[in-house]
């Protein structure tokens, strides 16, 4: 049975009954509890689940922003973290970029330095060979026009000659590479 047929039904009861003096009614307690009763049955359970929600709203309220709260005290932690994370990130890419540079810096001076020193490793030896020849040259040039006349002598003449130039060579050699290599670090 509905709530409002019930209710309907309560209304008519009331008008029926008996009427006394100064504008009162006898109604029966009995069958008035019993129609309140009938309403009482008739009512949907969501008004007693809406009675519990409404007796216990401030708690449930206070339940909730309790939730909000950690939650967005959860974002800002780890958004801190993150930013952190970031920067660490940040600096250590900084880092490494300066670390890059200079390894790069230092490597294009050795190269340098290694190029000058074979440069001038290789000056020397084509200045001893050049010396080397030019004694062979006089060597040849000695030896021709009196082939078998003094074989001993001019030949070591040559040979002490050939040995003498290229040790001023080689010294002369050894002295710009320690001044090259004193200027290269």
């Amino acid at each position: 049975m509905s709530v409002y047929r019930v209710l309907d039904k309560l209304e008519t009861f009331v008008h029926d009954g008996t009427w006394l003096p100064a504008g009162y009614r006898i109604l029966s307690e009995e069958r008035l509890m019993e129609f309140v009763e009938k309403i009482r049955s008739s009512l949907p359970e969501e008004m007693g689940r809406a009675k519990i929600i409404a007796k216990d709203q401030d708690r449930m309220l206070r339940a909730a922003q309790e939730k909000a709260q950690t939650i967005v005290t959860e974002a800002a932690s780890k958004h801190e973290e993150l930013l952190d994370e970031h920067e660490i990130v940040q600096r250590a890419r900084t880092t490494a970029d300066v670390i890059l540079k200079e390894a790069e810096e230092r490597a294009r001076k050795v190269r340098e330095g290694a190029d000058q020193y074979a440069l001038q490793t290789l000056g020397s030896l084509e200045n001893r060979l050049a010396g080397a020849l030019g004694s062979i040259r006089k060597g040849r040039e000695a030896l021709a026009p009196r082939a078998q006349a003094e074989p001993a002598q001019p030949m070591a003449d040559a040979a002490a000659k050939s040995k003498r130039a290229a040790f001023d060579a080689q010294a002369a050699d050894e002295t710009t590479q320690l001044e090259s290599v004193e200027v290269v670090q």
